[in-house]
């Protein structure tokens, strides 16, 4: 009856055991699966660069000149500390970084019009949120020209009726606009929640200042240096240059770490409250979902995790109170190991010496 018993709970660990790391599997999937929030691992192998992002409110007066401004401020601090790029390449850049503002705007084809929610970019906005295209390509904000513009598979149909419009001119207040890309929309239930329930369309910050309606500067991300832990962080937060109630800064790096992750916990119930008049863009949002999902499977992952530890933590305290053996045996028997291992090793080097001698003859 006790071996069916033990046959038993062993059976049950084991699976208790393997229901955990398929959670952890899952678990780190769902993590590595937001590009939004790893854009610091494409950026540099080494894990020495942060990723940083920055939430604005609406009366923050967050302008392009105001991070003009940062990133002159950064550079220089950057050299001041001698922290420079080792790269061979002469071009290489120790960090990047976008900003973006939403708003709306009505895009013009001969075949329609279409007045879409729409996210000015500036910066290397499509290094951080790399869409997946379903035709052509992304443009940079940082692009001479701004005439350029990215639509969801949905506008593209409304306007051209195909996806496969790259290249194709539209115009926006009359203003022709060439059509880089499209790209598939994320689907599901927390896209939706988040924002993604109608089309979005991508264009220059100077298009939707200029020619949509346009909110102020949401959101300022930046990829740098973190040559110890928090160094990023603390910078952007201290020389961003604006009223910490006018701001949240996140370090996205670490965002879903086992770490942050059980802090995450700590915080529930307070987590979601925000006393700060700030409007998360979509990713932000969908990113803030995830957290939730994976402090979720967090607690699973304990609860399953725990089972199994107490069972072993049970068995080794049967064993100690049945035990045979003392410290002091244990002590003599891996010493008689030892001595029998030398000795082994004496015989072979005692064969290759004769054998050498009897060549040798």
């Amino acid at each position: 009856m006790k071996m069916k018993k033990r046959i038993i709970l062993g059976i049950s660990g084991a699976i208790s055991f393997i229901i955990f790391c398929v959670l952890a599997g899952i678990s780190s999937y769902l993590g590595g699966k937001q590009d939004s929030q790893n854009m610091a691992q494409r950026w540099s192998k080494e894990k020495d660069v942060a990723q940083i992002s920055c939430f604005f409110s609406q009366s923050a007066g967050v302008s392009e000149n105001t991070l003009i401004g940062f990133g002159y401020q950064l550079e220089s601090d950057l050299v001041a500390a001698s922290i420079v790029s080792d790269s061979a390449n002469p071009n290489a850049r120790l960090w990047t970084d976008a900003y973006s503002a939403t708003g709306k705007i009505t895009l013009q084809s001969d075949n329609g019009s279409v007045t879409a929610d729409a996210v000015g970019v500036g910066g290397d906005f499509f290094y951080f949120h790399p869409l997946e295209l379903a035709a052509g390509s992304y443009f940079s904000g940082d692009d001479v020209m701004k005439d350029y513009c990215l639509v969801d598979e949905e506008t593209a149909w409304q306007l051209f009726g195909s996806n496969n419009i790259a290249g194709q001119m539209i115009t926006i207040s009359g203003i022709p606009h060439i059509i880089t890309g499209v790209y598939s929309r994320e689907e599901g239930r927390l896209a939706e929640a988040a924002g993604l329930d109608g089309t979005v369309v991508y264009v220059s910050y100077e298009t939707l200042t200029k020619y949509g309606q346009a909110n102020e500067i949401g959101c300022y991300e930046i990829v740098m240096p973190n040559p110890v832990e928090k160094y990023a962080f603390n910078y952007v937060a201290e020389h961003i240059g604006v009223q910490e109630t006018e701001v949240e800064v996140l370090e996205n790096t670490s965002r879903y770490s086992l770490l942050a992750l059980v802090e995450g916990l700590g915080e529930f119930g307070t987590r979601s409250m925000n006393g700060k008049s700030i409007i998360y863009p979509h990713w932000e949002n969908i990113a803030r979902g995830y957290e939730d999902i994976l402090m979720l499977l967090l607690i699973l992952m304990l609860l399953f995790i725990i089972y199994p530890v107490l069972l072993i933590v049970i068995a080794l305290v049967i064993a100690w109170k049945h035990k045979t053996w003392t410290v002091k045996s244990i002590y003599l028997f891996l010493q008689d190991k030892w001595e029998r291992m030398l000795e082994k090793r004496r015989e072979k080097k005692r064969g290759r010496r004769k054998n050498e001698k009897m060549d040798e003859a």
